[in-house]
């Protein structure tokens, strides 16, 4: 079964506009643990507009599923993944006034300076996943950095999926196909929701996990936490 992580920076963004703790992203990591959720993912930001580095540090102890952090490696983001050794980090290239992320790695072009930096993360235990679009030239040089997996971007998937979901899964095929023939670990996310995902995952070998954020909580304003934590986790399920 492909394992659900549900990211929780929307829950951050809505207590830090108000501005306190409440909604506490570390009561909704515990709850969505406790309803089946498979693991806990953040992407802090370097303006700390969602996740704060408080609330990485806060998070570690309480996640006792899968903790992924995601961002883009800085030397300060480095370091913090280091100190707090979660079981996955994903590299994300986004940039610092990204509104959310927009795009893969270019494995080619920055090449040695992915292989350096999942240098030091391998160097200390923890697995490494690299987000990248879905061009199969690319899964080569990924393979070759040392990551452990790549995370599929899926904001194209699911864009064009009620226009042409089979067109709009070939790409994401086609580069699962190539990344297991790597020994690559396949993870996915970015705009899957209740809608789009069961046929994603029908049709991705090798699907290891999905990452999945604002739709998740977005749909829980209208069907409850739990609730939605279930309806994710039946679409996964085994068919």
């Amino acid at each position: 079964m492909t394992k659900l992580s549900v990211n929780i920076n929307k829950i951050a963004t809505i207590r830090n506009a108000r501005g306190g703790e409440t909604p506490s992203v570390t009561e909704a990591a515990v709850k969505i643990q406790e309803f089946g959720g498979q693991g806990i993912t953040i992407h802090p930001r370097p303006d700390e507009r969602h996740i704060t580095r408080k609330d990485v540090y806060d998070l570690k102890p309480l996640v006792t599923t899968e903790f992924n952090i995601e961002g883009n490696p800085h030397r300060q983001f480095i370091d913090m993944v280091l100190e707090v050794k979660p079981e996955q980090v994903t590299l994300v290239p986004d940039a610092d006034d990204a509104i959310t992320s927009n795009a893969g790695w270019d494995t080619k072009k920055q090449y040695d300076f992915l292989v350096d930096v999942i240098a030091e993360f391998k160097n200390a235990g923890i697995r490494t996943s690299i987000f990248l679009d879905p061009n199969p030239e690319l899964v080569e040089y990924a393979a070759k950095t040392g990551a452990d997996r790549i995370e599929l971007y899926t904001e194209a998937y699911a864009k064009n999926y009620l226009i042409n979901k089979e067109q709009a899964i070939q790409p994401y095929y086609d580069t699962a196909v190539v990344a297991s023939e790597f020994g690559l670990g396949i993870n996915a996310g970015h705009d899957l929701s209740l809608e789009n995902l069961q046929y994603f995952a029908q049709h991705i070998p090798n699907l290891l996990e999905v990452s999945i954020g604002h739709a998740l909580v977005s749909e829980a304003l209208y069907m409850g936490l739990e609730n939605t934590v279930q309806a994710y986790l039946k679409r996964l399920a085994k068919w």
